[in-house]
């Protein structure tokens, strides 16, 4: 299994993660990677996320150049 260093952490972040780690009772190391799971996820939800809306931009419907609007539309509706 690969082995990851870290170095120069600031000391705030480091000790949020030990408070993390005892919270979840897990070791420093077990709760690095759970936390570098969530955010590995994320990341890819968030990029499903972004091509799905992206192929629902293509996919919307657009009339065409010289199709009424709706207000002509009621203006028509209304005038008969």
């Amino acid at each position: 299994m690969p082995t990851l260093h870290i170095r120069s952490i600031p000391e705030t972040l480091y000790a949020d993660i030990q408070m993390l780690a005892q919270l979840n009772q897990r070791s420093l190391s077990a709760q690095v990677i759970a936390m570098l799971t969530q955010g590995v996820e994320i990341e890819r939800r968030q990029e499903q996320q972004a091509e799905l809306l992206l192929d629902i931009r293509r996919r919307r419907f657009t009339p065409a150049a010289n199709s009424p609007t709706t207000t002509e539309f009621l203006l028509e509706d209304r005038s008969s």
